[in-house]
């Protein structure tokens, strides 16, 4: 019953940093320059998507019948009016086998469709507590918004183990869920108002950046515009890296005040390499950092508060490394900087990135990101699935082929972008070079490969944004707030013209 219990913790601990930080706006902690990442959105070059003018054409309890393809139930309900938010009409419904889904109409619509994604591995409640103030900016702005629980119930069904009780719920949490979601959604908001809808939007970070990612590659005419922040690009390589850290990790024991020492030598090496002392490093590419060579080491058996041991600098320098098969890198280990001191999560203390997502909170009991790896090895890549499989027996240079089944399901790592290109979507990508939970070279490494695939317009339709200091999604040191909304709006609509 403990361990579920921390499992269960630790699922909440990174499904509220994804929520927090998907909003429609997010900001970071310190105070910095406005940045130029994203046009001035005060320009007239702007779109005013708030503008919301349909009114609905029938009663909200009429659309509890109406009818599409893959609903099993169906319901409506009129919210009323409370403060800021005005009435609007709650649908939810069942999409089979168990995919739930909610779609929210607003009583005065801007024409325009907006959905939300998942943390992890999916399966909140519609009503979950972290996903409602989406829904209500959203529903403020006048925008139909929709989410769903991807096919099955978390609480009911902890991490991965949704499989056990029908297969068909990995597909469905790939990819399925989203994409029938996106379109009976739509299908029901265009009934209700008796208009087409304009345009439709998608706006999600981590696991929901890379729903977002594949709704591009698979269903490219979904979406006219997709925000991605912190993409799960690689699902299974990241899996591979948590498990090769948690193999580094193991034989050490690291506290956050020895992170606290190897975060300010690293800080020391590298916040001036673009040429400002400012507590950012700008791109810690360039950063030459070894922790073996730039950490003070304890003497043998005279371990200090300012020194960490040859053993425990090895097992992180090997987490920065990431991991090796038959000799080469298969993987992007974690980045300077995403061991920073950062603010704890719901008002926790300021401590080192690392803690409690690539370095266990509590002995005996896996990191959030070991968790998460786990649960996918044990029951998404192994077919049937392998509940007692033991990740720390993966062989690094014969079973990496292992999860090549899973990823051709659930990676978002096809860089053909040309279908949602022809349909005239814009892609907007932004990374923290500071995250602590997935690797940010993730989204470099893609982005490039998309490049390549996709010629030399490609920016034209698909910018990817590094923000230096940014923690997962959202938090840590870096620049001021910036509008994904009004940018991707005015993408779609009018184009880009960025500073850079």
């Amino acid at each position: 019953m403990q361990k579920r219990k921390v499992e269960r913790e630790l699922f909440m601990y990174l499904f509220g940093i994804i929520i927090l930080s998907a909003l429609l706006f997010s900001a970071c902690e310190k105070e910095h320059p406005k940045s130029e990442l994203l046009p001035d959105v005060t320009t007239d070059l702007t779109v005013d998507y708030t503008k919301a003018d349909i009114l609905p054409a029938k009663p909200c309890d009429s659309m509890s019948s109406f009818k599409a393809d893959d609903i099993i139930q169906l319901g409506a309900a009129e919210i009323p009016a409370q403060g800021s938010t005005p009435g609007f009409c709650k649908v939810r419904g069942m999409l089979d086998p168990e995919i739930a889904f909610e779609v929210n109409l607003p009583e005065k619509w801007n024409g325009r469709f907006y959905m939300i994604g998942n943390g992890g591995h999916a399966g909140q409640a519609l009503d979950d507590p972290m996903q409602v103030p989406q829904v209500k900016e959203a529903v403020e702005k006048g925008f139909a918004i929709a989410l769903t629980n991807t096919g099955h119930d978390a609480q009911k069904e902890p991490g991965a183990s949704f499989v056990m009780s029908n297969p068909q719920k990995a597909v469905d949490y790939a990819y399925r869920a989203v994409h029938l979601t996106a379109v009976t959604a739509k299908a029901i908001t265009a009934d209700y108002y008796e208009t087409p809808v304009k345009y439709s939007y998608w706006n999600s970070c981590s696991n929901g950046g890379r729903q977002g990612l594949i709704e591009a590659q698979r269903f490219p005419e979904d979406f006219d515009g997709i925000i991605a922040n912190a993409p799960w690009v690689d699902q299974t390589g990241f899996s591979i890296g948590a498990i090769w850290n948690q193999k580094a990790l193991s034989g050490v024991t690291i506290t956050a005040e020895k992170m606290a020492v190897v975060a300010e030598r690293v800080m020391a090496k590298c916040d001036q390499i673009d040429g400002l002392k400012d507590g950012l490093i700008d791109d810690p590419r360039k950063c030459d950092f070894d922790p073996v060579r730039d950490v003070p080491v304890c003497e043998e058996g005279k371990e200090r508060a300012d020194c960490l041991t040859m053993a425990q600098l090895e097992a992180i320098a090997k987490v920065y490394q990431g991991p090796v098969s038959n000799g080469e890198n298969i993987f992007p280990g974690f980045m300077p900087g995403s061991e920073a001191v950062m603010p704890g999560l719901f008002g926790g203390p300021s401590q080192s990135g690392w803690m409690g997502l690539i370095i266990s909170a509590q002995p005996g009991f896996p990191s959030a990101d070991f968790g998460l790896a786990q649960d996918t090895m044990r029951y998404l890549v192994h077919n049937p699935p392998k509940p007692d499989y033991d990740p720390m027996t993966f062989d690094f240079d014969k079973d990496i082929h292992m999860l090549d089944a899973w990823s051709r399901i659930a990676d978002a790592k096809n860089p053909d972008l040309s279908d949602f290109k022809k349909h005239g979507g814009k892609l907007l990508m932004t990374y923290g070079w500071s995250d602590p939970v997935l690797q940010p070279l993730m989204g470099v490494n893609y982005y490039e490969k998309a490049l390549e695939v996709n010629g030399p317009d490609t920016r034209d339709f698909f910018r990817l944004f590094m923000i230096p200091g940014m923690s997962h999604c959202s938090g840590g040191e870096c620049p001021d707030q910036y509008d994904p909304i009004s940018a991707i709006s005015t993408g779609v609509k009018r184009g880009w013209r960025l500073k850079r």
